[in-house]
């Protein structure tokens, strides 16, 4: 990091400190080696995970913590003991290392990253709850300062655990992830969140089928104007069994133009979990490898196995009366009905239709009668997690509480020992930088919001007005309300010097020029609100301060 991007990153930990110990956070620096062993017992660590690891000379099993949630955990359970030293809040600033498949956008997604994690333990899943709404309260304000156009978006927990949720996010159009919000009730969320269900205020139609979620005859699952078909496949991680997934491709949305879908891995992967089915959603290619697989049993010499197709109709399809199996056949060798064959049109135990594409914009949204979706491709900043006992019962991070407090009726007055409640909450401090910095840009440059920006102001002296440029720097750095400021007394032509002030991206730019010389004024730029004034000095401070409020 060369040093003006080590003063943003500086600002944005100092404004981090200042809303973590707002609501009493105290702050500790864990070490980037970590315990392979401890991992494990957390389940976390696998033979895919994404995280560097190595043995030293003495063959002892290390990686490169990504995040600390094992060792906090570990930590705290060795330290607290009984509730009386609850709540605890903690938080780092630190470097993280991941083994990225595909590091990316520079600092956004990168092998080596810095990270704000904090991590709370409370004795009740209701004083969890507070503390997690005290988290974001104080996550707002901090995005608030920032003054920029982030969203706070309900998301997926992924592998960290828990079933609670929040992430903090950039729109931008480089951005990785999805986001859906309505234009009416406010419901923001992630695409990850799609379970493979029809969402609706309006009561679904019960199924027709003897079985549950079996199709017994070819009976259509409603009548959408759907105008043509799309096809999308996947094969389980054994290869073993062949996913299909059938969606309308096109249909008619209230409009004379047809509307095209796209298929949801994440609702199709949703559907599969609750069917059973581990799906691999990596595979390119799925067809050809159940194929391959399947004449790879065949020619093992042991117990056959029956090539298995499943197939999973969305809401607005049709069902075929009878499954399209002949190709699939003969791609595996075998009789069509030697394939074993099953089919969803409902949510495996349920009465849910199904769905399978993504959020078309301009789609209604479920919360709310009148309110309609967009999708917008956003960069994470911050996440919340609230963890439950997720790590604290595998790690034995256990507190001795008074039996009463479990159990109210309890007569007793005996103690037992409960796993502490966890959250964990993070932002990305490395990826902010170039976040905020590649949404906030313009052709000229660089424009950084004034509380991170390396200097909110900067004083720029033509040629042969060192003295002058000097002297207003003075009066700036002197005021009651003095800016962080920097004085460009380079030698170099005045187009060059507002030229390179742009493309750093300062937030005010104060000119020590030609307006000077013949009036006495000085002129003073701001981007971002389209200012270019000519100031007297007595009203310099005053007007520069009253930018920077704006920013």
């Amino acid at each position: 990091m060369l040093p003006f991007g080590l003063r943003v990153q500086e600002k944005i930990e100092r404004l981090i400190d200042k809303h973590m110990r707002s609501f009493g956070a105290s702050k500790v620096s864990l070490s980037s080696l970590s315990s392979q062993e401890l991992w494990e017992k957390s389940g976390r660590l696998k033979d895919d995970s994404d995280v560097f690891r190595f043995n030293d000379r003495k063959n002892s099993r290390f990686l490169l913590a990504p995040t600390h949630e094992e060792e906090m955990t570990a930590l705290v359970g060795g330290i607290v003991e009984t509730y009386k030293n609850l709540p605890l809040r903690v938080y780092q600033i630190s470097r993280k290392y991941r083994d990225e498949p595909r590091p990316r956008q520079g600092l956004l997604r990168g092998r080596e990253f810095i990270m704000k994690d904090l991590y709370t333990f409370d004795i009740s899943p209701g004083e969890a709850m507070e503390t997690y709404k005290i988290v974001r309260t104080a996550y707002n304000r901090l995005f608030d300062e920032l003054k920029i156009p982030y969203l706070v978006a309900k998301a997926d927990s992924g592998n960290m655990g828990g079933n609670l949720s929040h992430e903090y996010v950039l729109p931008t159009p480089t951005g990785e992830d999805t986001i859906i919000s309505c234009s009416n009730c406010g419901y923001v969320y992630n695409e990850e969140l799609a379970d493979g269900k029809v969402h609706t205020a309006e009561p679904q139609p019960p199924s027709s089928h003897h079985i549950p979620n079996f199709a017994t005859g070819g009976s259509p699952t409603g009548a959408p104007p759907t105008i043509s078909n799309g096809l999308w496949m996947g094969t389980s991680k054994d290869k073993n069994t062949l996913l299909r997934g059938w969606y309308p491709k096109y249909y008619m949305a209230g409009g004379n133009e047809p509307v095209e879908r796209h298929p949801s891995s994440h609702a199709i992967k949703s559907i599969a979990d609750a069917a059973g089915i581990d799906l691999d959603l990596s595979v390119e290619n799925p067809l050809e490898q159940w194929a391959s697989q399947m004449k790879a049993n065949n020619g093992s010499g042991s117990t056959r196995q029956r090539p298995t197709v499943v197939d999973l109709y969305d809401s607005q399809v049709r069902v075929f009366q009878r499954p399209p199996l002949s190709d699939l056949a003969e791609y595996a060798k075998c009789a069509e009905h030697d394939i074993k064959y099953t089919m969803f049109d409902r949510f495996p135990k349920t009465s849910d239709s199904l769905s399978l594409t993504k959020v078309h914009d301009g789609d209604k949204c479920a919360k709310c009668a009148g309110g309609t979706l967009t999708s917008h491709a956003a960069v994470e900043l911050g996440h919340t997690f609230h963890l439950g006992t997720r790590y604290t019962e595998m790690l034995n991070a256990v507190v001795t509480v008074p039996e009463k407090i479990v159990n109210p009726d309890a007569i007793s007055h005996r103690s037992t020992q409960i796993p502490m409640q966890m959250g964990c909450h993070g932002i990305g401090v490395s990826r902010m930088i170039t976040a905020v910095a590649d949404v906030l840009s313009d052709l000229r440059g660089l424009n950084w919001p004034r509380v991170i920006a390396p200097y909110e102001v900067v004083v720029l002296s033509m040629p042969g007005m060192q003295a002058e440029g000097e002297t207003i720097y003075d009066a700036l750095a002197s005021s009651q309300t003095a800016p962080d400021i920097i004085l460009d007394d380079r030698d170099r032509r005045p187009d060059w010097k507002l030229h390179d002030a742009d493309l750093i991206g300062y937030p005010v730019i104060v000119v020590v020029g030609r307006s000077w010389r013949d009036q006495q004024a000085i002129e003073v730029q701001c981007r971002r609100l389209d200012v270019n004034e000519e100031v007297p000095l007595s009203r310099l401070s005053e007007f520069v301060q009253s930018l920077l409020e704006k920013l």
